[in-house]
């Protein structure tokens, strides 16, 4: 995949976000895909733990994900993201550096601050 199409993957993904539409969001993941979050204190390994991740913290607290840029980095594509929710705080930035699989997110670490 170009960064070009990397990035609008990564557009969809935000909106599917947004929208909390599980099935959507989940389609942009690999079935073995793993998503690790140290700010939950834990990795969440396939689809069925990548949905109680955004079914916990993206619909429970109503976050919005804004995209603030992508950068190819090596071998991955780092996300530079904002955050609003009903979360204490209710705002905070982050970054996800994702790696693809083809068409999908093979693996994905945030870092939010």
């Amino acid at each position: 995949m170009t960064i070009t199409e990397q990035h609008a993957v990564v557009e969809d993904w935000i909106a599917a976000t947004d929208s909390h539409d599980l099935m959507r969001y989940l389609a942009h993941f690999n079935e073995d895909a793993v998503l690790d979050d140290p700010s939950v204190g834990r990795q969440f390994n396939g689809r069925g733990e990548i949905a109680e991740y955004f079914r916990s913290y993206f619909i429970g607290y109503n976050t919005r994900t804004r995209l603030l840029g992508t950068e190819a980095r090596g071998g991955l594509l780092h996300v530079e993201v904002d955050f609003t929710g009903d979360f204490p705080g209710g705002q905070t930035g982050g970054t996800f550096d994702l790696t693809f699989d083809g068409e999908r997110i093979a693996n994905a670490t945030a870092d939010l601050t």
